[in-house]
């Protein structure tokens, strides 16, 4: 009988040190992302949340965070936390990383882009790796490329179908190299937090701003707040999913394949839903009562035209073998 206690209570004193060492194994990990709980960039998010926990028996979780909530609000601040370590996992767009990485305005430079085999080209391909070699060394390991989307332009003011129609306009602009081409249109470019521009859009605090139709002018109903559209297709822009070095660096090659091979599945899923949000948005937007317009092909390379310059000093400031990379892999789609 006394034996028997004693083994029951090594027994139960192994399975708490058993569990206990599965409690300490397993870990969640807070991923940060711009925009609200109903866009492309939250469901891409949740999908690799979702994927992750099946595919390493709840060893590793994710919990999502919308609206830059972790950096309180700044979607600017995002990726830099997540390269000295403070937060795990970031899904963040090209543009919101050019103040910490300059090179990463290369995805946007006013039609650089044609159509989306060009995309791909480049976010799928070597240009990719170019720049995620250059966010390894801010302490950015890229996991899988996504999408943001095409940008289009809206305001309250008047339809855009030259130039000259965007004088005078406040437009909230994400980031600086937008500031750049505002100013180009004579427009009057306010840099702002996503968080923020609703209700500025509301209030009249800006006229305008411009963003994709899939990912974030639907989700985001924008459509609510803003009466034109113009479909100009002037900037692309894609997001990734990137995990911290120093985390990444924690994790066994086993560990480290399945979180990269995850993140892909799941950000493929995040393309092809903003794709397909976007095919099916013209139609949706006019349904809900924005005028939209689509230029000629003739309007188009005159707003080309006139953010040249722009183009011109942010291809100088990314350096001429990165813009040159991105080029070939574009021209080698045609």
């Amino acid at each position: 009988m006394a034996f028997s206690r004693i083994t029951g209570t090594a027994l139960a004193a192994g399975l708490a040190v058993t569990l206990g060492l599965g409690a300490a194994s397993a870990e969640t990990l807070r991923l940060s992302h711009n925009t609200g709980d109903t866009t492309t960039w939250h469901q891409g998010a949740e999908r690799f949340a979702e994927l992750i926990a099946e595919r390493t028996d709840d060893a590793i979780t994710v919990r999502v965070f919308p609206n830059a909530q972790l950096s309180g609000g700044d979607q600017m601040r995002q990726a830099e936390m997540v390269g000295r370590g403070a937060l795990d996992l970031v899904v963040t767009s090209a543009i919101n990383v050019t103040p910490l990485v300059p090179e990463m305005a290369v995805f946007s430079l006013p039609y650089l882009y044609g159509n989306y085999d060009e995309v791909d080209a480049t976010t799928q391909g070597a240009p990719g790796e170019m720049l995620s070699d250059i966010l390894l060394d801010r302490g950015i390991v890229v996991l899988a490329w996504g999408e943001n989307g095409f940008r289009e332009v809206t305001n309250n003011t008047r339809e855009i179908r030259s130039p000259e129609d965007m004088r005078g306009l406040n437009m909230r602009v994400a980031g600086p190299m937008y500031i750049d081409v505002m100013n180009e249109l004579g427009a009057n470019p306010q840099q702002m937090q996503w968080g923020e521009t609703m209700s500025a859009l509301q209030q009249g605090v800006v006229d305008g701003q411009e963003n994709p139709i899939g990912a974030v002018i639907i989700p985001q109903q924008v459509y609510e707040v803003q009466d034109y559209l113009t479909a100009w297709h002037y900037s692309y822009d894609p997001i990734f999913l990137g995990i911290s070095k120093e985390k990444w660096d924690s994790y066994d090659a086993e560990t480290q394949a399945t979180l990269r091979e995850t993140a892909q599945e799941a950000m493929a899923y995040q393309r092809e839903i903003t794709r397909q949000g976007t095919a099916e948005g013209i139609d949706f937007l006019r349904e809900k009562g924005m005028q939209v317009y689509e230029p000629t092909a003739e309007e188009l390379a005159a707003f080309r035209e006139a953010t040249q310059p722009a183009f011109d000093k942010w291809a100088e400031r990314v350096g001429p073998e990165i813009v040159g990379a991105f080029q070939d892999a574009i021209a080698a789609t045609k």
